[in-house]
């Protein structure tokens, strides 16, 4: 099954989707958590459980199974495996024991920080973290009225929150620059009026417009909605202060809070 699929029972793992904060067929890359978190709804439905209660149980165990990589690469025995596990009936204890041991406190504040340090933006963990923001009705990076879910369907801009063009004059190498952790959902005109400057910069400047409710970059201009929208996105108290002298030391604390946020998400699926 396809993620568009509308065959029966397809109309119904879409809704799961899009009520999940995947509202993009680029947002799931694997067809193994789909062709699973189908046969796990179908499986549960001919079971006459509650409907709100497999929604939740379809929803966690597909954001579980791309937060760990469960199907990624040659995933065939780990399928197979699961399939069997619901074939005897015990798939929803399964579930919480794999919570336990593979999404445990340590997961939250260790392995999802180090599967976070990769420069790919098509990386399901990104997807994960825009879903996220999806969910919570989160507006654009530094916009006003713009939500991150108009950006991901029609012209945002995935952009650099330190510059690419500012890094690389600093000798950071692609892999560097291009960080999970310095992207963010961006109006294409804002970007392209932020440009190459320094986040110790354009912020303070952001910051100072505000102050004066005023706005060069058509962002933000109340003090407050920055504030918020900061705090949407992620963004560690003093960027306003940081150059790339500091950007390592965002790149672990953007880190920690997006492994937070996500990890609130996946709490009330």
């Amino acid at each position: 099954m396809t993620l568009l699929s509308v065959e029966k029972g397809g109309y119904a793992l879409l809704f799961l989707l899009f009520t999940s904060g995947f509202i993009h067929p680029s947002m799931i890359n694997s067809q193994n958590v789909l062709n699973f978190a189908y046969i796990l709804y179908l499986l549960s439905r001919s079971k006459k459980i509650d409907s709100a209660k497999i929604e939740s149980f379809v929803r966690r165990w597909m954001v579980m199974s791309i937060l760990t990589g469960r199907y990624s690469g040659s995933s065939e025995s780990q399928f197979d495996l699961d399939i069997r596990r619901e074939e005897v009936g015990i798939i929803e204890k399964y579930l919480a024991d794999i919570e336990e041991s593979e999404l445990s406190d340590a997961f939250w504040s260790a392995g999802l920080l180090l599967r976070f340090d990769t420069s790919v933006a098509s990386s399901p963990l990104f997807s994960v973290y825009l879903a996220t923001q999806v969910k919570n009705n989160d507006k654009g990076f530094l916009s006003r009225d713009i939500i991150v879910s108009d950006l991901i369907t029609n012209t945002g801009d995935v952009h650099h929150i330190f510059p690419k063009s500012y890094l690389k004059k600093n000798g950071f190498q692609k892999g560097r620059y291009n960080q999970i952790a310095n992207y963010v959902m961006m109006q294409s005109e804002i970007n392209i009026a932020i440009g190459d400057k320094a986040p110790k910069l354009y912020f303070s400047e952001i910051i100072k417009d505000c102050k004066n409710g005023k706005s060069q970059y058509r962002a933000i201009n109340d003090l407050e909605e920055l504030k918020s929208n900061f705090k949407m996105h992620c963004i560690p108290d003093g960027i306003e202060n940081w150059t790339f002298d500091e950007y390592n030391n965002f790149l672990a604390e953007r880190r920690k809070l997006i492994s937070n946020k996500i990890k609130d998400y996946y709490k009330k699926l």
